[in-house]
């Protein structure tokens, strides 16, 4: 009962803090940048745990686990123009070597961009999304994407 109690605390916490809004930084002002960064890139939750021993059982079956590792709280995706740190905790996306952020906002189209799971894990279906596109980063289209990727590059 205690585990599960908080395990909703867990739930709710993460999903009502700014750190899960991959938006709020373009609302303007500095004011919680730090928290933000922080909190996004910052050590793993109980439920972010169990989140990388998952993908330390899928990694190896998947077409990109070539290009794909684990590296404490983050999936190392490395594509062909940049290498990528996508945070097991939030999703947030960080690019090599200077650590600029890489703001990808899911689509809304057709499925939402998910991958399917059979369990439910929104966040770890949102990071194997954003590993398969970065590790075929050559491929992608959407100019906003590419022009952050290009910026640092």
């Amino acid at each position: 009962m205690f585990s599960e109690a908080m395990r909703d605390v867990d739930l709710f916490v993460g999903v009502t803090s700014i750190a899960a809004d991959p938006d709020w930084t373009d609302r303007g002002g500095d004011r919680y940048a730090g928290y933000w960064r922080t909190a996004t890139f910052g050590a793993l939750t109980a439920s972010a745990e169990v989140r990388r021993d998952v993908l330390e059982r899928i990694l190896p079956r998947l077409k990109i686990a070539g290009r794909c590792s684990l590296d404490g709280r983050f999936l190392i995706v490395r594509g062909d123009l940049r290498t990528y740190k996508i945070h097991l905790g939030s999703a947030n996306i960080l690019m090599q070597p200077d650590d600029s952020y890489l703001c990808i906002v899911p689509s809304r189209g057709k499925n939402d961009g998910k991958v399917f799971l059979p369990f439910e894990d929104e966040r770890l279906s949102l990071i194997l999304s954003k590993a398969f596109l970065l590790a075929a980063d050559t491929e992608i289209t959407d100019e906003s994407i590419l022009t952050q990727i290009k910026r640092g590059a």
